[in-house]
């Protein structure tokens, strides 16, 4: 089951020659499922803002095949993380269209180089948030959001060497911080009166547990991680527009999946989201 969103197409400005040469040899890398190896030094980012700059001419090049973009994901949002990486700040991907499906969901796993899920809080957008009203709160992206959800991410990490991303961090944001989508549990009402941020999330893949976390694993609370990609889209002129998911962060590590698995994420109050990878 595809996406069920449909927003207007990714606009942006004509990319740099370098931020352009990059992007397509990343979506050359995707094409021939190479696995994931770091940009050479003449194109590789030595900085957010370049590497955002290669990661927009990617998911524009993407955005022709998989569809507009219909949310976002926050990469590293535990602090743990961020330090195993070796950056200080959150890193921001984009998710497509055909790449958002409802639970239960089905992908194939022959359709990645080497699947991986993470175990994240959703958050359905209702209501713009334009760069002009910037910056946001938490308070603020509350009022704009009409469901909380659980959420399984689709990641690719092409067989990627760790150790190699840790020495090139940015690298992991101009390959749009490997986004392949996410599974949507629904998204009951009453999540105004749940605690977030103490939220208990549990995860199982063919019945037996695998892990658990709680909300505050993402950036604190998760809707301090909706502000975060608010703000951030906002430096950098673009708003987080109504019907738009963002998925705030894993809240435990992420696991290895192959075809044949079942993959479920429970969060307590909000149900739950299912994967079935054939």
């Amino acid at each position: 089951m595809s996406a069920m969103r449909r927003n207007p197409p990714w606009k942006r400005v004509r990319p740099t020659s370098k931020a352009a040469a990059a992007a397509k040899r990343l979506l050359e890398a995707h094409e021939r499922r190479a696995r994931f190896e770091p940009l050479p030094e003449e194109l590789a980012p030595r900085t957010a803002e370049e590497a955002y700059a290669i990661q927009d001419a990617f998911v524009a090049l993407r955005a022709q095949k998989l569809g507009a973009i219909a949310g976002y994901k926050v990469a590293l949002a535990s602090e743990a993380m961020r330090r195993h990486v070796g950056v200080d700040a959150p890193q921001l991907g984009a998710m497509f269209d055909s790449t958002l499906h409802r639970s239960p969901g089905r992908v194939r796993g022959s359709d990645y180089v080497h699947l991986i899920v993470e175990f994240e809080i959703g958050v359905e957008i209702v209501e713009d948030l334009p760069a002009a009203d910037a910056p946001f709160s938490r308070e603020r992206v509350a009022r704009a959001i009409g469901g909380v959800l659980p959420a399984i991410e689709l990641a690719d990490d092409r067989n990627a060497d760790y150790a190699v991303l840790a020495r090139r961090p940015f690298e992991l944001i101009a390959d749009n911080c490997w986004s392949e989508g996410a599974v949507l549990g629904a998204a009951p009402q009453g999540w105004k009166e749940l605690d977030l941020a103490a939220l208990r999330g549990v995860a199982s893949v063919n019945g037996e547990p695998v892990g658990e976390g709680r909300g505050a694993a993402a950036m604190g609370h998760p809707l301090d991680a909706v502000a975060w990609v608010a703000n951030l889209l906002a430096s950098h002129g673009r708003g987080l527009l109504r019907t738009e998911v963002v998925i705030t962060g894993n809240l435990m590590t992420s696991k290895s999946v192959q075809p044949g698995d079942r993959v479920s994420f429970e969060l307590e109050g909000l149900g739950a989201a299912e994967l079935q990878v054939d």
